[in-house]
């Protein structure tokens, strides 16, 4: 059997320990029900594992609605399908160039109702202390103005945060939530996706009152 698209994963694992924004609590991996446990409770032979995980919603590779920004904004449960699966994906490379995302990354790319990944080739430093220094990729308030003004569906980065985080103002989240364009962050391996012609998605856990959580994020290239 043969098939004529290929899928491509541009999320990072979720471990026991793991820092994804430093400062936040790490997730804690455990048992629940362990398989030894688990043969009380079934016939012989069977046996079952239950795991849990204790975490903060901004781990991994996540994604933001904009609950996450704003209290009336839409949260997980709210955000429509379509604004987070099978969408027309475009990438956008800025690898090896200036921190600040300028509207003249886009160049003459036609964003409307697409998936706008920033490819800036940050995810080599991940799980390292240079990823957590501050000096990663961002895109700038004019940039997240022209993806809104543009008509992008999605915005992801495979960097440390889509704003500097040099200061305590989150223009690009502000813009881009305020405009119910979800944001997916810590993407990694986009280099593995075609400049175009693809399909993407990113699709969280459909929780109410929740802004924020993480996904497997991949693309489908045909």
């Amino acid at each position: 059997m043969t098939t004529d698209f290929k899928l491509i994963d541009v999320s990072h694992s979720i471990e026991h320990g793991m820092i994804t924004y430093k400062g936040l609590p790490t997730p804690a991996i455990s048992d629940h029900l362990t398989r030894d446990a688990s043969r009380t409770f079934y016939e012989s032979g069977t046996e079952f594992h239950i795991g849990k995980i204790e975490m903060v919603a901004n781990t991994g590779t996540y994604l933001d609605s904009p609950f996450h920004r704003y209290p009336d904004g839409t949260d997980l449960a709210g955000l429509d399908l379509s604004s987070l699966a099978n969408l027309a994906g475009l990438v956008i490379r800025h690898t090896g160039q200036n921190r600040a995302i300028e509207i003249s990354a886009f160049g003459d790319f036609d964003l409307k109702g697409k998936a706008v990944l920033i490819h800036t080739g940050w995810d080599k430093h991940w799980r390292t202390d240079e990823y957590w220094s501050g000096n990663h990729p961002f895109v700038t308030e004019e940039a997240a103005k022209f993806l809104v003004d543009a008509g992008a569906t999605l915005v992801g980065i495979d960097s440390y945060n889509i704003d500097d985080t040099s200061t305590g103002s989150r223009p690009a989240h502000t813009i881009l939530l305020a405009n119910s364009i979800p944001i997916v962050e810590h993407l990694c391996d986009l280099d593995k996706l075609p400049e175009s012609g693809f399909r993407f998605f990113a699709v969280p856990v459909k929780v109410r009152n929740f802004g924020t959580f993480p996904v497997r994020a991949f693309g489908i290239v045909q």
